[in-house]
């Protein structure tokens, strides 16, 4: 088991508390291996926790913060790195398990779309924002934490020839550097717009280094 896993049965337990859901720590499990799967580097349990640890520090900003937890828990608990219908999958999972702990439809279909929005990372809302910005946190992270995780990137597209991956991985950083704004919640876009800003120009540069 990882070591992050019982902090995040903890963080279950307490999710499925607060909304009167069903103790029932089998769907958990179910997610917890789908995080685990070995085709993961950084799709991985470490950031499921480090958006659910990102939840509970801005929390107060949310006005559904349970079912902000549970969209987090699904938001990339069908991953290959190949596909191009992870996010759909995820929020079908959500759409489908999450009746059985007792959600009302309507929260369930909440949960779904809030999954399927990290698609195209286009928010509706301001929880909606909130969630997109917490899976983008990483973008403002310390710069080694930053540099792991481009390294981790790297590792889940082992199976792009390195050329092409330094093209396509520039590309999509300099549309991140583009943005008018990184992150939709005003609080968060305050305290991180200039960390994240950092973090991608420096990887722009080494990733156009090594083209060079």
């Amino acid at each position: 088991m990882s070591p992050a896993a019982p902090d995040l049965l903890a963080r279950w337990h307490s999710t499925c508390q607060a909304l009167g859901l069903r103790q029932d720590l089998t769907l958990a499990e179910a997610l917890l291996a789908a995080w685990s799967e070995p085709q993961r580097r950084y799709h991985t349990l470490q950031h499921l926790d480090e958006c659910l640890a990102a939840l509970a520090q801005w929390r107060h900003l949310a006005g559904e913060p349970e079912l902000l937890a549970l969209a987090l828990w699904f938001h990339d608990a069908v991953y290959d790195p190949r596909a191009h219908d992870n996010e759909a999958r995820s929020a079908d999972w959500a759409h489908r398990a999450l009746p059985a702990l007792g959600l009302p439809e309507q929260a369930c279909d909440r949960v779904a779309r809030l999954v399927l929005a990290t698609r195209d990372h286009v928010a509706s809302d301001a929880d909606m924002g909130l969630l997109l910005d917490l899976d983008l946190a990483i973008l403002a992270a310390n710069p080694q934490r930053f540099a792991a995780y481009e390294r981790q990137i790297r590792e889940e597209y082992a199976f792009v020839p390195e050329a092409e991956f330094r093209a396509g991985r520039r590309r999509i950083l300099e549309g991140f550097l583009a943005r008018g704004r990184l992150f939709v919640t005003e609080a968060l876009h305050a305290v991180w717009d200039g960390r994240a800003r950092a973090n991608l120009r420096q990887a722009c540069a080494a990733l156009a280094q090594a083209q060079a």
